[in-house]
């Protein structure tokens, strides 16, 4: 809440880095002790291009799996954001009971029919399938079925994954069987309410009263999920933190200049799982995804401003772009 009292902060160096060095405890150390690594802040990224004779697999086949009939929209709106931030190529698993709502609702996205294990097992056969989503409107009984398999299919090399709302709330009860299961190309994309369900105990001591000896930050606890859960982890939030397991963190405020409330809309948390997809697809490694995915966010929504709604979001990548281009 801080920030919200806050005027411009500037911060400038005054020639004290190399003098002394303390561990985040407050104790000085001398410099050949390791350091708790500094907490960076999220910078406007650089994306991979596109070049003359490229074509669409040299840019990554996305798979996001959608749940049924009435329950489409959020992966359509990830996979949505997946193509236009630059994947070559995208694919909704649709069950059976949605096909026809599904096929009637797109046109360069891609639509594979996903009823069940055998089917998720045969689709990920195919080694051109570079990264999945698995979360948005997936319902829980389908993402209890389905993240075992993207996760630990046998003879299936492991997918860099996006695990997003139903695949993250369907472990709630046992999250340790999800951990077990999960590799270091994995990104979870939990908010407030995600997190305390799979992070009891961080979470505990995210909302202790600072003057308890309990209390942590949200750097502290993002950062001891991501070890706990063993892959990158990305807390939401107006300021949202990533952290991998070996502790490299970032931040990005969206505070001040950089305030998009906006977003705090429907939908808008399943395209930046797309947007996370699409750029793991592409090549871009699960941090780097992460923190670009979360700056290209809520820099459409800048673009935007007031009346954004998350079927906006996808479109408006373009302009950012283009404008990125001229500076």
């Amino acid at each position: 809440m801080g920030a919200s009292y806050s005027g411009k902060l500037a911060v400038k160096p005054i020639g004290l880095e190399d003098k002394v060095q303390y561990h985040e405890s407050g104790e000085q150390r001398s410099p050949a002790v390791p350091l708790v690594e500094t907490v960076h802040l999220v910078e406007k990224p650089t994306l991979p291009g596109k070049k003359s004779g490229d074509h669409k697999f040299n840019h990554g086949h996305a798979l996001i799996i959608s749940g049924g009939m009435g329950k489409t929209g959020a992966a359509r709106l990830a996979a949505r954001g997946a193509l236009r931030i630059g994947a070559g190529l995208v694919t909704l698993g649709v069950p059976p009971s949605a096909q026809a709502e599904v096929a009637c609702q797109i046109t360069a996205l891609m639509m594979d029919r996903i009823e069940g294990k055998k089917d998720l097992i045969a689709m990920l056969e195919d080694d051109r399938l570079t990264a999945l989503c698995l979360g948005p409107g997936l319902g829980l009984e389908r993402a209890r079925e389905l993240v075992p398999v993207v996760l630990g299919a046998r003879n299936i090399k492991p997918r860099r994954t996006v695990l997003d709302a139903d695949a993250l709330s369907a472990f709630a009860d046992a999250p340790e069987d999800l951990f077990r299961q999960l590799h270091e190309d994995c990104i979870l994309t939990p908010h407030a309410g995600e997190f305390r369900n799979l992070f009891p105990d961080i979470y505990q001591s995210l909302i202790a009263p600072p003057t308890t000896e309990s209390a942590c930050s949200k750097v502290d606890a993002t950062r001891r999920a991501a070890k706990r859960a063993g892959c990158t982890v990305l807390f939401k939030g107006a300021d949202t933190v990533i952290s991998t397991p070996s502790g490299s963190c970032c931040l990005h405020a969206a505070q001040s200049e950089r305030c998009a409330p906006w977003l705090a809309t429907a939908g808008s948390g399943d395209v930046l799982a797309g947007f996370i997809t699409g750029l793991l697809a592409m090549g871009v490694p699960p941090l780097q995804a992460a923190k670009s995915a979360v700056w290209i966010h809520v820099q459409s929504a800048l673009t935007f401003g007031p009346g954004l709604i998350a079927e906006d979001i996808p479109e408006l990548l373009p302009a950012v772009f283009r404008e990125w281009a001229d500076d």
